[in-house]
């Protein structure tokens, strides 16, 4: 048994035999939501015990959102959840229908997080792309690597987002 320990940067190659490290990291990097984010995903690949994974990620503010907001399609993920955890405690808004065969838009809600609050989407719910209101506001989203678990409604005509009266 040694005698002391010697603490060491944390970085992937000497983490990997023990698992994954957490990080952005610009060679998983990509665009999402008609660019208004980048994405750093593939953060870790959490073994949920069949061929497949849970996906921890990382997403950035890249095109800031301002109230009203159009809303011109509504997506949902029918074979999973979905989370997202804000990491600065700024506010945002989630916008969800009933999971359904196609979204009831009579049916669709709007929340606003005080910034302190994440959240997991059950699948099959219909919810508006994430939008952001700081400029390189950040989320860690969990959900599942699973290229055909995302369905996309594009609205008959766009819906105005506004704060409450």
């Amino acid at each position: 048994m040694p005698d002391e320990l010697v603490l060491q940067p944390l970085t992937s190659a000497a983490f990997a035999p023990f698992g994954d490290v957490i990080e952005r990291r610009a060679s998983q990097h990509c665009s999402m939501n008609g660019a208004t984010f980048e994405r750093f995903g593939q953060l870790a690949d959490i073994d949920v015990g069949d061929r497949e994974h849970t996906n921890i990620s990382i997403v950035d503010c890249a095109v800031v959102s301002t109230l009203p907001h159009r809303i011109e399609m509504l997506e949902r993920h029918p074979n999973a959840s979905q989370a997202f955890i804000p990491l600065d405690q700024q506010p945002f808004v989630v916008v969800v229908a009933p999971a359904d065969d196609q979204p009831n838009l009579s049916a669709l809600r709007a929340f606003r997080s005080d910034g302190h609050q994440g959240f997991n989407m059950r699948r099959g719910i219909w919810h508006m792309p994430l939008i952001g209101f700081q400029p390189g506001q950040s989320f860690l989203i969990i959900d599942r690597v699973d290229p055909e678990n995302c369905d996309e409604f594009a609205l008959p005509s766009p819906i105005l987002l506004r704060e409450a009266q």
